[in-house]
C-alpha cells in the first residue's frame, strides 16, 4: 500500500478530486435535461393522436433514457464512494479486496472503486 500512496500523490489526488465533481456536476446536469426533454414532448404532443409505430417509438426512447439514468446513477453513487475515498485517504485502494487500483486506472476512470478484474466479474454477474 505504501507504493500506492507514493504513486497517488496530492496533487493527482487533488486533481482526480475536481475531475470527479465536475463529472457529478455533468452527470446530475444531463439526467435534469432529458427529464426536461421527455415533459417537453409530452406536453407539446400529449394530446395529439398518436399512431401504434409513435407509441411504439416513445416507448423505446424511454426505455433507453432509462437505461441511461440507471446507468449514470450508478455512476454518480461510484462517484460519490471515491470522493468519500479522497476524504477518508483510500482513495485508489479496491473496497472489495483493498488491493491498489492501478494509476492508469484512475486516470481514465477517475470514480473506479475496484481494480479492472473485480469490475468484470461485477458487471458479468459471477
Amino acid at each position: 500500500m505504501a507504493a500506492q500512496q507514493g504513486e497517488l500523490d496530492e496533487a493527482f489526488i487533488a486533481q482526480q478530486r475536481e475531475r470527479l465533481e465536475a463529472l457529478r456536476r455533468e452527470l446530475l446536469g444531463g439526467e435534469e435535461t432529458t427529464l426536461a426533454d421527455e415533459q417537453a414532448a409530452q406536453e407539446q404532443h400529449g394530446d395529439e393522436a398518436e399512431e401504434f409505430e409513435d407509441e411504439a417509438q416513445s416507448m423505446a426512447q424511454r426505455e433507453v433514457n432509462q437505461a441511461l439514468r440507471d446507468v449514470n446513477d450508478q455512476r454518480i453513487a461510484d462517484i460519490e464512494r471515491a470522493l468519500q475515498k479522497i476524504k477518508d485517504g483510500t482513495y485508489g485502494i479496491s473496497d472489495e479486496s483493498g488491493l491498489p487500483i492501478p494509476r492508469a486506472r484512475l486516470e481514465v476512470t477517475p470514480e473506479a472503486i475496484f481494480t479492472v478484474e473485480e469490475q468484470s466479474r461485477r458487471e458479468s454477474g459471477k
